[in-house]
C-alpha cells in the first residue's frame, strides 16, 4: 500500500438535464474526454478505469473505451445504487494507493429523463396476500405493508421518524430547505432547474409522498461526469498549474449497513451514513466543524436534515434547529448544496456521486463562479444508494 497522497487532477461534468440526443455512452464519453482536458493529461496516461450507469446494463467501462481509447488497461463495471459514481471514484483510488497505476479514470452516468418513480426494486405482488418467495420463503415486498417501496416514501418515513424522534422539524422546515436548494441553483449553469421558488409555491405543488411535494424531490435526469485521479508522487512530476489546481482526497469512505434488526425491512440511512462519517473524519484528521462547504444526498428534502446529523454537522437532534440557524446556506457557517443539490442540479443516479464532488473541487480551487464560498479549503461529499451503500469524500484544497 502506497503511503503517498491521491489527488484528483481533472474533473468535470455534463449539465444535468434532457440530453434526447445523446446516449450513455455519449454522455460518458462527454464527460470522461473534459475531465482528461481539464487534468491535462490523455486516455493513454490512464492506469485503471472504473465506471458505472446502474440503469443501463453492465459493461458501460468497455463501451466508454471505444469512444474515448481502448488502451488494455484494467476496467471496471461498477453497479452501487446511488453510491455508484462515488464507488468508482473509490475503486480508482484504491487503484492507485495500492502503487498499482499513477494515473486513473472514474465515471459516472445516467439517462433518467423521463423515468417516474424510483422504487427499490422488490417484487410487487397483489398485496393482499403473504407469499412466499426469496430465501426459503422468508422475504415479501414491504409496499403497502410496511410502508413503501418507491423512494420518495421511503424518505418521507426516514424525515418523519426524525421529526418524530427529536421534534422542530414540520412540513413548513422541509419545504424551507427546498427553497434553499432551489435559491442555490440559480447560480449554477449545469443544474437540470435554474428556478428559484416561493416558500408557498413548493408547499402547494403536487404532494408525491407527505411531507415531500414534486419541488422536495431529486430530478431524474440525464447526465454524466468523470474524475482523473493521480497518485502524489506522479504529480510532483507535473506542471506546477497542474499541482495547483489538483485537489487531495484526504479520505474516501464506503460503508455498508451493519447487521441491525430494523434494517433487515426497512433501509436504514442513518447508520452507514454516520459510520462512514466518523471514518472518513478519522482518516482526514479533521471535524465536520473544519469544513467549508458540504455537498450532501439530498435526495428529497427529508433526506437532508438528517444528514445534518448523521455527518455531525449538528449535535444529535438539534438538525432542525440547526437549519434555522441559516448555517447551511450560501452564506452560512456551512454551506450545503451549494450546487443546488439533487433538487435542482439533478439526479442521474451514477452521475451523482462525482457530480457532487465536482462541486466541492470547483470551491476549493476557485474556479465556482458566482457560487463560489470565499477562501474554501475543506470540503466533503456525501452520497447513499439503498441496498445499502454511503460514500463520503473529504477533499482539501492544494498547498500552492
Amino acid at each position: 500500500m502506497s503511503s503517498g497522497d491521491v489527488w484528483i487532477l481533472g474533473i468535470n461534468m455534463t449539465k444535468f438535464g434532457k440530453h434526447t440526443d445523446k446516449d450513455t455512452v455519449d454522455l460518458a464519453a462527454q464527460a470522461a474526454m473534459a475531465a482528461l482536458a481539464d487534468g491535462g493529461v490523455t486516455m493513454a496516461d490512464m492506469g485503471v478505469l472504473a465506471a458505472g450507469c446502474l440503469m443501463g446494463g453492465g459493461g458501460i467501462a468497455q463501451m466508454i473505451q471505444k469512444q474515448i481509447g481502448q488502451t488494455g488497461i484494467p476496467a471496471y463495471n461498477v453497479s452501487n445504487a446511488c453510491a455508484t459514481g462515488a464507488t468508482a471514484l473509490r475503486v480508482v483510488y484504491m487503484s492507485i494507493k495500492s502503487g498499482e497505476c499513477d494515473f486513473g479514470l472514474a465515471v459516472g452516468v445516467e439517462k433518467l429523463s423521463g423515468v417516474g418513480l424510483l422504487s427499490g426494486g422488490n417484487r410487487k405482488d397483489d398485496g393482499k396476500t403473504w407469499n412466499r418467495f426469496g430465501r426459503y420463503g422468508a422475504v415479501a415486498s414491504t409496499d403497502g405493508r410496511i410502508g413503501t417501496d418507491t423512494m420518495p416514501g421511503v424518505f418521507a418515513q426516514v424525515g418523519m421518524e426524525y421529526a418524530h424522534k427529536y421534534g422542530g422539524a414540520d412540513f413548513k422546515l422541509f419545504a424551507q430547505i427546498s427553497e434553499k436548494n432551489h435559491a442555490h441553483s440559480t447560480l449554477n449553469p449545469l443544474a437540470a432547474y435554474q428556478k428559484r421558488f416561493t416558500l408557498d409555491e413548493i408547499m402547494n405543488d403536487m404532494m408525491i409522498a407527505y411531507p415531500n411535494t414534486r419541488a422536495m424531490c431529486s430530478a431524474n435526469c440525464d447526465g454524466g461526469a468523470a474524475a482523473v485521479l493521480v497518485s502524489d508522487a506522479k504529480l510532483k512530476t507535473l506542471s506546477l498549474e497542474q499541482q495547483r489546481r489538483a485537489v487531495k482526497i484526504s479520505a474516501s469512505v464506503l460503508t455498508s449497513d451493519p447487521y441491525e434488526e430494523a434494517c433487515q425491512v426497512l433501509p436504514d440511512v442513518n447508520t452507514l451514513t454516520r459510520s462512514a462519517a466518523a471514518q472518513a473524519y478519522a482518516k482526514a484528521g479533521i471535524g465536520p466543524e473544519d469544513l467549508d462547504l458540504v455537498e450532501l444526498h439530498d435526495c428529497f428534502a427529508t433526506a437532508e436534515l438528517v444528514h445534518y446529523d448523521n455527518l455531525g454537522l449538528c449535535k444529535p437532534g438539534e438538525a432542525a434547529d440547526f437549519f434555522k440557524s441559516g448555517a447551511t446556506w450560501r452564506d452560512g457557517s456551512t454551506p450545503v448544496n451549494v450546487s443546488g443539490g439533487l433538487e435542482s442540479k439533478g439526479h442521474p443516479i451514477a452521475a451523482t456521486g462525482i457530480a457532487n464532488v465536482w462541486e466541492v473541487c470547483h470551491h476549493l480551487r476557485g474556479e465556482a463562479g458566482d457560487r463560489q464560498i470565499q477562501g474554501a479549503k475543506v470540503g466533503l461529499a456525501h452520497v447513499i444508494g439503498l441496498g445499502s451503500a454511503c460514500g463520503i469524500h473529504i477533499l482539501e484544497k492544494s498547498g500552492l
